[in-house]
């Protein structure tokens, strides 16, 4: 009843399907359900997939091995590019080594040529520095040495071929490190170039152009100093010429420069570098040489006081003679002594007269050379001999009251050229030339 009633509402019911086979007698029959069809289209499906899946591939086999190699060979190249860019920057880097190393080389060798002109121009500067501080033109102490900013800046020639290898290799981990080359641009463009910031051969340049600069200002300093000292040596020969004229005492460098071509020859060689500095000292030693030379002269003549501090009892000129009564010429100036005091010549000479010598009484004459000499009077005794080389310091006798003399007193006297002078002439010009004489 149910059955006729849902065929009533859904409509007829669907007729199944027999499968017969037949073989002989046998006749086998097989109803095919639904699911069995289902079950038969899959495995066709199936079947058909997997056998186009094989063809496409038997098909394109070639294609998708070719794109793989292709694939492969690309990476080839990139790596390979990237392998030659890493061995550029390595050379590069190297060859930079390799340079810098040679400006560093030569700017060292520079440096040690300015040390070795330094160090030659310190043994003349020295010499005329001693000269100059022995005429009194400056003191050594603040005087310019070269030898300290050599010591200070020259660098050690041990040290000028050190190797710069670390610093390439350091340079060059560094950058494989940061691996910056390979991530700058996806084809490694940048790899054949990597900027330099500051480099060994940079670093060198401050530093030496520095050194230089300070051993330029050193080298000026120094020239300035000379040429000051040939200024003072200068003005100081012209003040002491100036007093020797007005005695009428030739110049030592007129002989010389007579004779500046006599007795001098040999072959002709080209000259040296003009050298302004060497130029500036040569005209240093030229004037402390004139220098010396005048003030060798000015030392050798009676320009000082020889009773520092003592009274004048008489002056050089006419008076009243002590023992006549009458006018006459006093030849000298006396000094007052006490008994016995020590007597000290003016200048250096020549002992020429030891004795009694008349009015004088005990008398000491000193030859000074260019026609001048000084006489020491009324001696109690004479402590050198004719022949003797006496110096400012030696002395010659003791006071006394020998001769025309009316108390124990120095009776002194300058003589050119056989004349008696007023001795004060000599003193007043000893007093300025006291700053360039001993």
């Amino acid at each position: 009843m149910n059955s006729g009633h849902q065929h009533r509402i859904f409509g007829r019911r669907a007729q199944e399907h027999i499968l017969i086979l037949a073989s002989g007698d046998k006749v086998r029959h097989m109803t095919v359900r639904p699911w069995m069809a289902a079950l038969a289209f899959c495995f066709v499906g199936v079947f058909s997939i997997g056998y186009l899946l094989a063809t496409s591939y038997l098909v394109l086999r070639d294609d998708l091995i070719g794109a793989t190699m292709a694939r492969q060979a690309r990476m080839q190249h990139d790596y390979e590019d990237r392998i030659a860019a890493l061995r550029a920057q390595v050379d590069r880097i190297t060859s930079r080594q390799l340079l810098d190393q040679q400006v560093v080389e030569d700017k060292v060798d520079k440096l040690m040529e300015q040390q070795m002109a330094l160090t030659s121009r310190h043994g003349k500067l020295d010499n005329l520095l001693d000269r100059a501080e022995s005429s009194g033109l400056t003191e050594k102490d603040g005087a310019p040495t070269p030898s300290s900013p050599v010591q200070s800046y020259a660098p050690n020639v041990k040290d000028k071929r050190a190797s710069l290898s670390g610093s390439g290799i350091e340079a060059i981990e560094k950058q494989l490190a940061s691996g910056a080359p390979a991530d700058a641009t996806p084809d490694n463009s940048t790899l054949a170039y990597v900027p330099a910031t500051d480099t060994v051969g940079d670093r060198a340049d401050r530093v030496f152009s520095k050194v230089t600069l300070s051993l330029k200002d050193v080298e000026q300093d120094q020239r300035s100093r000379v040429e000051q000292l040939t200024s003072d040596a200068g003005n100081a020969a012209n003040a002491i010429e100036t007093v020797l004229t007005r005695f009428k005492i030739p110049m030592p460098e007129t002989a010389a420069r007579k004779n500046d071509d006599d007795a001098v020859g040999g072959p002709y060689v080209e000259p040296e570098s003009n050298d302004g500095f060497n130029n500036s000292l040569a005209a240093l030693d030229g004037a402390l040489t004139r220098l010396e030379a005048v003030r060798s002269t000015a030392e050798s003549l009676p320009f000082r006081n020889p009773a520092i501090g003592k009274d004048v009892t008489s002056p050089f000129g006419n008076r009243r003679d002590p023992f006549l009564g009458r006018l006459a010429l006093h030849s000298g100036i006396d000094f007052r002594f006490s008994p016995g005091e020590r007597i000290r010549p003016t200048a250096p000479g020549k002992v020429i007269s030891a004795g009694w010598t008349g009015g004088y009484g005990n008398m000491v004459e000193i030859d000074h050379g260019n026609g001048i000499s000084t006489r020491y009077g009324h001696m109690s005794e004479v402590l050198v001999k004719v022949g003797d080389t006496v110096d400012r310091n030696d002395v010659i006798g003791l006071a006394g009251s020998t001769g025309r003399s009316t108390g124990t007193h120095l009776h002194y006297e300058v003589r050119q050229d056989g004349h008696a002078v007023d001795p004060v002439y000599f003193m007043n010009a000893g007093l300025k030339l006291a700053t360039y004489i001993k």
